[in-house]
């Protein structure tokens, strides 16, 4: 196997060490202690499950003793694909506690997204359920095993049966390998997907717990919190920021929400005193529309995080008055730069600001498309490094040498301005990039899939402006010449694929041209940024 490794030069790594960024804790150990000194505190919890930490420690350590028993070995990667169950938590820190390394993947990932992502980790094995949202995933994981000559296992969790899904696949507490190296990489989260498919993105447990450990600080978290999950766990949002880590961190309770609508999440808020939850944009505007209708009794929640896209100030204005708590934006990136509004920022600040870095070694450059500083105030692509942002993508030279600076800065692919405040206004993004509903996907993979289709020529992907969305998926379509194409057609062909839900587009328009000779000779970035516009002015006339 290749090795996962994430390195910094050896002047930062004493920089940040000798700053207290780094601290040398590492997962494994952390919820030991947390167990240790929270054991009666409740960690997870649903409608009809509650687990102590030490509850959680010992089914993280029968999985993990289990996972040893299969042959497992240190060093090992595991495919992950879970939803908001309670077996998630042992899950992860089961993994951990057997020295193996997660991949996370998201559930609404099909087998394209999860073929790519097993390849490129070279995951040994496939964790998922046996069923997610009515998707038969236990039998896609096996065809997967099947397929792919280094997988070797599917280990399928029975979720449902009262946090018992992982039983079959537990054993007697055993002897755990020593904990890692901080410094070495605890797990691979996935990228938005600027171009093509997802990287792996390697974080390390100092960087990443360090990151977590200063969102807890920022958004008040204690043991007394109790953090709602509503985004899928597997978001790097939802994880740490402060997220469900966040939460082990503090010693709060994490209440899973089996689904994401606003009923659903204010009777559980209701029932169990939930303190703080995040949300995408178009899904806490959801909540507060449904908020005006159903005057909901919420006197618990304090703190309502949103990010993963802008969020409009319209909306924001709307959090504090309807549902009775504070707003604290958040702007940031499983890569690792993390920016949020404190709770104490003025209320100008907080609506119409995504926040400001969490540490104070966080580089901030801003500069044009010559990499020249932009002047103060103005508009221009963010660039970054720090204490936890990666230096380098997983075995992806090429995808590297654009990403990142020859001196360790990241290129975001977003275009900001900062306020004298230090704070950041997000503009939208430099690359050909959709965020739909917190979800990016890139243009240039779904383009791609239209253009598999043999009636198609050509396919210009953009994003248009969604007041539900934030931005949804508008394709042009260029079909072969005489063959007749309908866009329903276009859609079956495209889920048949095997793609994520979330990337089939929600609009097709079939075009006569695009004003293009042929296929890729062209400016694309070009192309999709006159065709939105001509859309826009044709929706504007209308």
């Amino acid at each position: 196997m290749k090795p996962i490794t994430q390195i910094w030069p050896d002047d930062l790594v004493a920089t940040y060490r000798a700053a207290g960024y780094w601290t040398g804790e590492t997962f494994p150990a952390l919820l030991r202690d947390r167990a240790a000194r929270f054991a009666a505190n409740t960690a997870v919890r649903t409608s009809d499950v509650s687990w102590t930490y030490a509850e959680l420690d010992r089914r993280a350590h029968r999985f993990a003793s289990g996972l040893m028993a299969q042959g497992f070995v240190p060093g090992d990667r595991v495919l992950v694909q879970m939803s908001n169950v309670p077996e998630y938590m042992s899950a992860i820190f089961g993994l951990f506690y057997a020295g193996l390394i997660p991949v996370f993947a998201l559930p609404a990932h099909r087998r394209l997204e999860l073929d790519h992502l097993a390849r490129g980790s070279e995951a040994k094995a496939i964790l998922t359920e046996s069923r997610i949202a009515g998707f038969d995933h236990a039998h896609l994981a096996q065809s997967l095993v099947e397929d792919l000559p280094g997988l070797s296992a599917a280990l399928i969790c029975e979720a449902g049966m009262a946090g018992e899904g992982l039983t079959a696949l537990e054993a007697e507490q055993g002897d755990l390998p020593p904990d890692p190296n901080p410094q070495s990489v605890a797990f691979l989260q996935i990228s938005g997907g600027s171009t093509g498919l997802s990287k792996l993105i390697p974080r390390t447990h100092d960087d990443y717990i360090y990151s977590v450990r200063e969102s807890v600080t920022i958004c008040g978290m204690d043991e007394r919190s109790v953090f709602l999950a509503v985004l899928p766990i597997s978001h790097n949002f939802t994880m740490s920021s402060p997220g469900v880590l966040g939460a082990i961190y503090a010693g709060a309770t994490t209440a899973l929400a089996p689904d994401p609508r606003p009923e659903t999440g204010f009777r559980i808020i209701k029932e169990q005193g939930v303190t703080i939850t995040g949300l995408v944009p178009p899904l806490a505007v959801k909540w507060i529309e449904a908020a005006e209708r159903l005057r909901p009794d919420i006197p618990t929640l304090e703190v309502l995080l949103v990010g993963g896209a802008k969020f409009l100030s319209e909306s924001a204005t709307r959090v504090r008055p309807v549902l009775g708590c504070t707003l604290q934006q958040v702007f940031g990136m499983a890569e690792g730069l993390v920016n949020y509004t404190r709770l104490d920022d003025p209320e100008e600040i907080i609506v119409t600001t995504q926040g400001r870095p969490i540490s104070p070694a966080d580089e901030i450059l801003i500069v044009d498309d010559a990499d020249q500083p932009v002047p103060e105030g103005a508009a221009g692509n963010l660039l970054t490094r720090g204490p936890y942002t990666i230096r380098a993508y997983h075995d992806a030279p090429e995808a590297n040498a654009k990403s990142f600076t020859p001196d360790g800065f990241y290129r975001t692919g977003d275009v900001v301005r900062r306020l004298p405040s230090g704070h950041l206004e997000v503009q939208g993004r430099a690359t050909d990039h959709i965020n739909r509903a917190g979800e990016k996907i890139s243009a240039e993979e779904v383009e791609d899939h239209l253009i598999a289709h043999p009636a198609v020529l050509d396919a210009v992907v953009v994003s248009m402006p969604d007041h539900q969305l934030g931005e949804r998926i508008c394709a042009f379509v260029l079909p072969v010449g005489g063959q007749t194409l309908r866009a329903v057609e276009l859609r079956k062909f495209i889920r048949e694929r095997e793609i994520a839900a979330f990337k089939v587009p929600d609009e097709i328009r079939l075009v006569d041209s695009l004003g293009i000779t042929a296929v890729g000779k062209i400016n694309r970035r070009a192309l999709r940024t006159t065709l939105r516009n001509e859309y826009l002015d044709e929706e504007a006339q209308a």
